[in-house]
């Protein structure tokens, strides 16, 4: 039933970790956020997660983010466009060993 996406495909859409404060914060309830790619979809990244971290996602959250405008010198451009994903696991799932093996 689910979207059918080559696993080496998966590891693509899971940019990098989000660490701020409120980040730092979601994680104390089990959520932890990501930049994905625009395109990925909520199964997809919970495909990816579930793949690349081996827990089990019960819900997600997609932010799509504006865009934002950037000058240099007199020419306007636009920084490239980008999707945030707050993730929530099952209870007893180790991410941060993953995330953050200092801790």
């Amino acid at each position: 039933m689910g979207i059918k996406v080559d696993s080496r495909d998966l590891v693509d859409l899971i940019k990098c970790p989000i660490v701020t404060e409120k980040a730092t914060r979601l994680m104390e309830l089990k959520q932890f956020t990501f930049d994905v790619d625009p395109r990925a979809t909520k199964p997809m990244i919970k495909e990816a997660i579930e793949q690349l971290f081996d827990v089990k996602v019960t819900g997600i959250n997609t932010l799509n983010l504006p865009r934002k405008k950037r000058r240099v010198g007199k020419f306007l451009g636009f920084k490239p466009r980008y999707k945030r994903a707050i993730v929530t696991l099952a209870d007893g799932e180790p991410i941060r060993k993953v995330l953050f093996p200092e801790l």
